[in-house]
């Protein structure tokens, strides 16, 4: 008999990786506070990441609605509106609560990819007029992939 009346259980691995967990979190939280990272290295890292793609092309952001639109009097929920363009194709994204919507023009068989940082890939499918739709809204910064045949393109990064 060891003289105490309660014995402690011995924690288990998934004991073991929720603590851990925790405290991951934690150090994010106090990193963020103490040293946060920089809004242009921030940016740098998405840039370099979008691309890993060296034969990519870059699709640039044509048209934003938070930046090119003209505000509507009493809209709140305005969704938004991105266009982006790499040679000649074209790509029209709607960001909403819901997820995405768009077009890749000219209509073309495609793959999209939507990224989300390292290791986040959600693909969604293109009909055969170009259209697509995401049931889900980015958290974060995100761009998309589009492979078209032998062809790759890349949009620039964004922040919903």
């Amino acid at each position: 008999m060891s003289g105490y009346d309660d014995e402690v259980p011995e924690e288990g691995p998934a004991d073991d990786e929720e603590a851990d967990g925790l405290l991951e979190e934690e150090l994010r939280q106090a990193a963020a506070v103490l040293d946060p990272v920089p809004d242009v290295l921030r940016q740098l890292a998405l840039d370099a990441y979008a691309l890993h793609d060296l034969d990519a092309k870059i699709a640039e952001l044509t048209f934003d609605s938070l930046v090119d639109a003209l505000p509507v009097r009493g809209v709140t929920d305005a969704p938004r509106m991105l266009t982006f363009r790499a040679g000649e194709v074209t790509v029209d994204v709607e960001v909403t609560e819901d997820g995405l919507i768009g077009q890749v023009l000219p209509p073309r068989s495609a793959r999209i990819e939507v990224l989300g940082g390292p290791q986040t890939v959600r693909p969604v499918a293109v009909d055969t007029l170009g259209r697509f739709t995401s049931d889900t809204t980015p958290a974060g910064p995100f761009a998309l992939r589009l492979r078209t045949g032998a062809e790759v393109i890349v949009t620039e990064w964004l922040r919903t």
